[in-house]
């Protein structure tokens, strides 16, 4: 295998490229406290460039979630710095995560998150109605985006009258409807079957071309193989940052 760096490596540099669109820098996650201690996080150190497009894959309790949550601004750590976009997160207000997460961030989950009383193109206008947005111009956008994950004669349908990938593009369009810097996606094809997990992840590459940094947390092998680097986390620390997809079955097996 290709030299990886590890986070327990002193040399590492903890200054980030220009390009650095997600820097995380001595990040810990501390649950619990006294004999109770739980670190989901240890030392954490993770460069994103601007553009990339990369997995986090680790086992059950390795940290990868809590890693994500901290990315997304839906958390925040217990200790260390969190720039997103240069912007210094970390120690933010609940009003100003909310408001980092609705103008840079694009979410995508594995369940859907759908109004099932609202239409495809109402439920991707949601996020900018949070936003201030006026509605001729959320429902161009909405169209816009809706357009773009190629369900153009979906508008009008509701969620039970949409396939379970259809659904997922409708979450996909909501994700990236206020143009996002970063879209996150959580486990994105754990409820979608093979051909349909790869039409999600050909929308993902599309979207990635189209300038988009985006971060997928998967468990999911042949979904992270897909991607341009994979990250593993093992006890809450990054123990390879640089994984190529060639490289990750290295991994798995050791």
């Amino acid at each position: 295998m290709a030299d990886t760096l590890t986070f327990n490596d002193p040399n590492i540099p903890q200054s980030a490229p220009e390009s650095a669109m997600i820097r995380l820098e001595n990040i810990f996650k501390v649950y619990g406290i006294g004999e109770i201690e739980v670190r989901a996080l240890n030392h954490v150190n993770l460069v994103i460039e601007e553009g990339e497009y990369c997995s986090i894959m680790g086992p059950s309790g390795s940290g990868k979630s809590t890693a994500m949550n901290i990315i997304g601004c839906l958390d925040r750590p217990s200790d260390g710095n969190y720039y997103l976009d240069n912007l210094n997160v970390a120690q933010m207000s609940d009003t100003e995560l909310a408001h980092i997460r609705n103008k840079k961030l694009g979410f995508v989950f594995q369940q859907f998150h759908l109004l099932n009383q609202l239409t495809a193109l109402e439920n991707v206008m949601l996020p900018m109605v949070y936003a201030g947005i006026k509605a001729s111009e959320r429902n161009d956008r909405a169209r816009e985006a809706l357009i773009k994950v190629g369900l153009e004669k979906r508008l009008n349908n509701k969620p039970t009258q949409l396939s379970g990938g259809q659904q997922q593009r409708v979450a996909i369009a909501r994700a990236i409807v206020n143009n996002p810097v970063v879209l996150l996606a959580d486990e994105p094809t754990g409820a979608l079957d093979s051909q349909t997990t790869q039409e999600v992840l050909d929308l993902f590459n599309e979207l990635n071309r189209s300038g988009i940094t985006v971060v997928i947390v998967t468990h999911e092998s042949e979904v992270a193989r897909q991607t341009k680097r994979i990250v593993w986390f093992r006890d809450g620390e990054v123990v390879h940052s640089h994984l190529t997809p060639n490289e990750l079955h290295q991994v798995v097996i050791s």
